[in-house]
């Protein structure tokens, strides 16, 4: 970092990794016991650690300021973009289309594997809470109709937005983590589905089977679903809907591409045509293109008018500003922990016992997650822990992608009561404590497991 590119940390590893371990034990107590803020929790504890490890005092502002600017910059623009085009879908009643579409396709036996798929599409750029309570009305109506207990239903659902929340862009977390460990977004799409879908399948599919068949439970009054979603009495086709969430899927893909054809000398990377959809496909610029046809398309040819359009993206904002914030002071605490030496200090003891890059983010984020709940802190926070080791270790392109994976996975790991996802399904769903530990704690696990061993398996095909 430039302002303390005159200072050298004085402080041997043993003091600093004690350091480390208060820092983050005192912001799980502010969290946890305190119930103080994230956000609130997490600048105060980065403004200790500067003073504490010793960073001159007339630049801790600017290092904090950094880190802070630094994650906002990426994560700030893909998370509210990813929002708005979610709430289109939404509104436009496009969820309901969708499961309607993949039920007749599926058949009514299939009804859970066709709730799944139709959660994995609208799960993209649709965040877990917000996702499963578009698609509650849904779950219930087919439970009901179906029968067999309503955990046979939701289950897969939840397991689906649960895979893309912690393993796709544009999720807070995964951004986050990409942004802090320089990875590759266009790889982080292609290597997360290759994660996501297959995990869905042993944890949220097959796993969600057997569990909603050993725990039935009936299925909840409408109410307890949340309130219905106001959407357009006649919806768009299911076809337009899988078309609007794979557009910046492609984009995303076509930069993928053509940086790796430019990097290989297969293209003229400095030829302008190639700048121009090299630019198309930037993350950011993908989504905006994506909520631009989607306002269109969805929007003012289902004759909305641009003032309600306006009105619709206006509103999906203001329940994820805090996640935004929360994901920026998380990029402050790592900016802090890079800049004091710790990050180094830390690098330097995972190689002297020797874990495994791979192993050693795992384990951390998993830590971070069951003491303090939320997966998107977890990750956010554990990529700040693992950045300087990456930055040290000369990784390719795909290796950083794994390694993000790998924390992804430990995120989602072992979800209790300090977990408001948690609580979400259980009260949904109404289940009692036990039933919710025995379905959603055990399906997260899994998860968490099968989502390590595939990045890990992705990590090893990379460094061959």
């Amino acid at each position: 970092m430039d302002v303390l590119e005159n200072w050298t940390q004085p402080m041997g590893t043993a003091p600093l990794m004690f350091i480390a371990a208060g820092a983050v034990a005192l912001l799980l107590f502010l969290i946890i016991k305190f119930k103080m803020h994230a956000f609130v929790a997490l600048i105060l504890v980065s403004l200790l650690t500067a003073f504490v490890t010793g960073i001159p005092a007339g630049s801790i502002t600017d290092v904090l300021l950094a880190g802070f600017g630094d994650t906002i910059a990426s994560v700030g623009l893909l998370v509210g973009l990813g929002v708005m085009l979610g709430r289109l879908v939404e509104v436009s009643g496009g969820a309901q289309a969708l499961a309607d579409s993949l039920m007749r396709l599926f058949g009514e036996k299939r009804a859970p594997l066709a709730l799944g798929v139709a959660s994995l599409i609208f799960g993209f750029p649709v965040f877990l809470d917000a996702a499963l309570v578009v698609m509650l009305p849904v779950i219930f109506a087919v439970a009901r109709r179906l029968g067999g207990g309503i955990l046979l239903y939701a289950l897969p659902a939840a397991g689906a937005f649960s895979v893309m929340h912690v393993f796709l862009v544009p999720h807070p977390g995964p951004v986050a983590a990409a942004s802090l460990l320089d990875a590759n977004v266009g790889l982080l799409v292609l290597a997360g589905l290759i994660v996501a879908l297959p995990t869905w399948v042993v944890a949220g599919y097959i796993f969600g089977q057997v569990s909603g068949r050993k725990n039935i439970r009936p299925v909840p009054e409408f109410i307890s679903g949340g309130p219905q979603q106001e959407h357009d009495e006649h919806p768009p086709h299911a076809g337009v809907v899988v078309a609007m969430l794979l557009l910046p899927i492609l984009l995303i893909t076509m930069n993928t591409v053509l940086n790796t054809l430019a990097t290989s000398g297969v293209l003229n990377g400095d030829a302008t045509w190639v700048g121009v959809l090299q630019t198309l496909g930037a993350t950011p610029i993908a989504l905006l293109i994506s909520v631009l046809v989607a306002s269109v398309v969805l929007g003012t040819r289902r004759g909305r008018s641009r003032s309600t359009i306006e009105k619709l993206l206006d509103g999906s904002l203001g329940p994820i500003c805090a996640i935004i914030l929360i994901t920026g002071a998380g990029g402050m605490f790592g900016g802090v922990l890079v800049a004091s030496g710790i990050g180094d200090a830390l690098a330097g003891s995972l190689e002297n016992i020797g874990m495994p890059i791979m192993i050693a983010g795992f384990v951390i984020s998993t830590i971070i997650r069951v003491a303090q709940g939320s997966a998107t802190v977890a990750l956010t926070t554990s990529a700040a822990l693992m950045q300087p080791l990456v930055a040290a270790g000369d990784y390719n392109a795909m290796q950083v992608v794994a390694i993000v994976l790998a924390l992804s996975a430990g995120s989602v790991m072992l979800s209790h009561v300090n977990d408001s996802g948690f609580w979400l399904v259980g009260k949904f769903l109404e289940l009692d404590v036990k039933t919710t530990l025995k379905t959603w704690t055990v399906m997260e696990t899994i998860i968490g497991f099968v989502g390590f061993l595939l990045s890990w398996a992705i990590f090893g095909v990379a460094s061959a």
